[in-house]
């Protein structure tokens, strides 16, 4: 790495560097706020109103609500940097909460994390940057990036249990090389000491543990708020097409789930499939969960592809472990994963995401949208 870079890989002075970091009102990117600060960078602080806070919501463990926005103001009245508030209701509603309700509706289990750093905040937000000047954007996602031959490339935080590269495999090419995560190397309890020693108010706040817009994770209220008529009841069946219950809605159902199928049966059932075409849900055992051969959608690639040419690491959801695969690309945007292992519940409307590892840990080189 070149010695002339400055702390996040530009070749300026931390004085002649602008940055906008995004400020979620959380401990995180607070803090990221204040290294910027202290490290002598001209900071720009930008927090997103994503959406019109319930009572429900206000009690929730969830980001960007109205409580979020005055934290993060107060954070940087504290540090004295420049602070503004861009309300994106509209703009959150169309391109995050429209998507996971129909989502949902087709029986896929979606990830609005992922729908939110793709549109609003690495779209939206990185024109606000661009048309601010600024030489790039900083966030507190727990990711690293290692610029190389003014390349930047993703890589698992070293905090693997913080680790967000799962939810970031969407950014362009251009939005990354644009993108900077100075949480990558730390752990969790550091951030918390370096927000302590700034004397943040948000030093001991808690993480945010829901989806924002669903409050104490109740999403079928969500969905029902906004498709009123999507509690249809339908059929049950087992894998041999035998109806054997009956359903409140494919909405309250996701692949694999166990609990709520409420039927008698000698041995444990889950859900094997839904089908939103015919309003039905498959279940049987454990056993049919099991798969090996995943076909994804909308790929999305980091690197050059040639490097999944090799055997790589896949991730199948957000909290799985990192599997063996082999993935072949096909010309019209699509996939196909085959594991080295059959894997349960996979399931369709989360993402696959594809990993190498080299002499800087695990590289992030894409993903795609599982399809089925």
């Amino acid at each position: 790495m070149n010695s002339d870079l400055n702390s996040i890989g530009l070749n300026k002075k931390p004085s002649d560097t602008k940055v906008i970091v995004a400020m979620s009102g959380g401990v995180d990117s607070s803090t990221v706020a204040g290294l910027m600060k202290m490290q002598g960078y001209s900071v720009i602080g930008i927090t997103l109103k994503l959406y019109n806070d319930s009572k429900e919501v206000v009690k929730s463990k969830v980001c960007c609500s109205g409580q979020d926005v005055i934290d993060a103001k107060r954070v940087a009245n504290k540090l004295g940097i420049d602070h503004q508030i861009l309300y994106y209701q509209d703009k959150f509603k169309q391109g995050v909460i429209d998507n996971f309700v129909d989502s949902y509706l087709k029986g896929e289990t979606p990830i609005p994390c992922v729908q939110c750093n793709q549109t609003v905040k690495f779209k939206d937000l990185y024109q606000v940057a661009k048309e601010l000047k600024a030489d790039a954007l900083v966030t507190g996602h727990y990711v690293k990036n290692i610029t190389q031959n003014n390349k930047n490339n993703m890589y698992r935080a070293l905090d693997e249990n913080r680790d967000q590269s799962y939810f970031l495999f969407n950014t362009t090419k251009e939005q990354l090389n644009y993108l900077r995560f100075p949480l990558g190397g730390m752990l969790k309890d550091e951030t918390r000491v370096i927000a302590k020693k700034l004397n943040l108010n948000v030093a001991d706040k808690p993480d945010s543990q829901d989806i924002c817009f669903v409050p104490n994770g109740d999403y079928s209220s969500v969905i029902k708020k906004f498709k009123p008529d999507a509690l249809k009841k339908g059929n049950i069946k087992n894998i041999n097409g035998e109806v054997i219950g009956v359903h409140d809605g494919i909405i309250n159902f996701t692949i694999g789930q166990r609990k709520g199928i409420k039927l008698a049966n000698k041995e444990a059932l889950y859900v094997i499939k839904i089908n939103a075409e015919n309003n039905e849900i498959i279940v049987g055992p454990r056993e049919n969960l099991g798969k090996k051969k995943i076909n994804l959608r909308n790929i999305n690639l980091l690197t050059d592809s040639k490097e999944l040419n090799d055997d790589v690491l896949v991730k199948v959801r957000s909290t799985g472990k990192l599997l063996n695969a082999k993935v072949n690309l096909f010309n019209n945007n699509n996939a196909e994963v085959n594991l080295v292992n059959s894997e349960d519940g996979i399931s369709p409307g989360q993402a696959c995401v594809f990993y190498k590892k080299d002499q800087y840990g695990h590289k992030v080189l894409g993903g795609g949208w599982i399809k089925e």
